[in-house]
């Protein structure tokens, strides 16, 4: 579990919160070190906190709300509890039935969009066309990345065969794979250099893969995964722990 510091406590746990993406309510807080002010800056010890997600489901309740609106008629169905109804699909309409899912939930966000579908490589991609590709990317992407999560619940849940799903908006995607690139990049260097391992922002497993891949021919550095979706993470070590 990484550990988050700070000046004070609040500080610690803010950090941790921002780097998350999520709130106080949807963590549980340990403090591990309450810290030091020390003097004239001799001693000073920063707080160290630990911030553990909560339940699975409970988070992905909590994503899907802030998704669709709250208030909608009374005899409409909500696409969160749509696959309540569906269930052990084969392929061609399972990926009917999150296309009609992904279209509900873009029209709830008052972006609504076209949604089209194409296969790359072991991937099925759903790109979300729209005139408002802000509102559905979200800042830092977290609002597309929950998206995508809900995608590969909901095919998970109505879907009698696997199936690996990537939700794009724009050439958002491309985008980020150049930066993961880079961060990947960075990273290793980083963990060379200071022989520490580095824990990376939560993202999907897919993008988790492919800096996995990026750095997998790098001998001096090893990669796994940490937490539980939508919040797991990747972290990068040292091959030879120094520490």
């Amino acid at each position: 579990m990484p550990v988050y510091e700070g000046t004070t406590i609040e500080a610690a746990i803010q950090h941790g919160l921002k780097l998350l993406g999520v709130t106080k309510e949807q963590v549980t807080i340990k403090i591990l070190d309450q810290g030091k002010k020390g003097f004239l800056g001799i001693g000073k010890k920063e707080a160290q906190v630990s911030l553990e997600l909560k339940e699975v489901e409970q988070q992905t309740t909590e994503i899907s709300q802030t998704i669709v609106e709250e208030e909608k008629p009374a005899n409409e169905v909500s696409p969160v509890t749509r696959t309540q109804t569906l269930e052990s699909l084969d392929n061609e309409e399972a990926l009917k039935q999150l296309a009609i899912y992904l279209a509900e939930i873009t029209k709830q966000m008052d972006a609504p969009a076209t949604v089209t579908m194409s296969h790359e490589d072991h991937l099925i991609v759903f790109q979300l066309d729209t005139e408002k590709q802000g509102l559905l990317i979200g800042k830092h992407g977290k609002m597309l990345n929950a998206i995508q999560y809900l995608a590969q619940v909901f095919i998970h849940r109505v879907a009698k065969n696997k199936l690996s799903i990537v939700v794009n908006v724009g050439n958002y995607r491309e985008k980020r794979q150049a930066i993961l690139q880079r961060l990947a990049e960075r990273t290793a260097e980083k963990v060379d250099r200071t022989g520490r391992p580095i824990f990376l922002e939560p993202m999907p497993a897919f993008e988790r893969k492919q800096i996995h891949a990026a750095l997998s021919k790098k001998d001096y550095v090893k990669t796994h995964s940490e937490g539980e979706e939508p919040y797991r993470y990747l972290v990068v070590e040292p091959a030879k722990k120094y520490y």
